[in-house]
């Protein structure tokens, strides 16, 4: 058991806090001009007595070495004190995890981003392929018929219904796009309204 080892305030901050009560306060005011404990313990007394909370092990060390007969119980001492829980500091993020956070968040976001604009970028698809191959199909097919078993012909005549196809599918999408523009304009006018 130590008898009057000094106890450095930085030393203990860590650990169990209790809150000052008047009966604590002037125990460590009395024991702060205790000529009969060391000086380390005084200068810990007389601090600890204008603080808030008090360190447990501090005031501990102090009523240990004190005069049994002239201090008091412990259990009076610390009557009416309530526990200080304190916050613990926020742990340092090693640079390794700071990157990982930091792709983590950007792919977030552009997940958000996308979902955000599915509805307005226009779908990839095999659809234009699809009309493409088709226009060639039917317009092969077309100048068969007409001109024969010529492979010149029929070669021109399915490259024809391949720029068709093109053209069709140009249109389609200046109809989306237009119908998108108005369905937004549009939305976008009602909420002005509403507002």
């Amino acid at each position: 058991m130590p008898t009057d080892a000094g106890v450095s305030l930085d030393a203990t901050t860590a650990g169990l806090t209790i809150s000052a009560t008047e009966a604590l306060r002037s125990f460590l005011a009395s024991a702060a001009s205790n000529t009969a404990l060391s000086a380390d313990l005084r200068r810990t007394a007389s601090s600890l007595s204008l603080r808030p909370s008090v360190p447990y092990k501090s005031l501990r060390s102090i009523w240990i070495v004190s005069d049994p007969s002239t201090r008091p119980g412990l259990a009076s001492l610390l009557s009416g004190s309530q526990f200080v829980l304190t916050s613990p500091k926020p742990r340092e993020k090693s640079e390794e995890l700071k990157v990982r956070l930091k792709k983590l968040a950007e792919n977030a976001e552009r997940s958000a981003y996308q979902e955000l604009v599915k509805d307005i970028t226009p779908r990839k698809g095999l659809h234009v392929v699809l009309t493409m191959f088709t226009g060639y199909l039917v317009g092969y097919a077309a100048f068969r018929a007409l001109f024969g078993h010529s492979p010149v012909m029929n070669a021109a005549g399915g490259i024809l219904g391949l720029v068709c196809g093109m053209l069709i599918e140009t249109l389609l999408f200046i109809i989306r796009t237009s119908s998108l523009e108005r369905k937004s304009a549009s939305s976008t006018s009602e909420l002005k309204k509403n507002q």
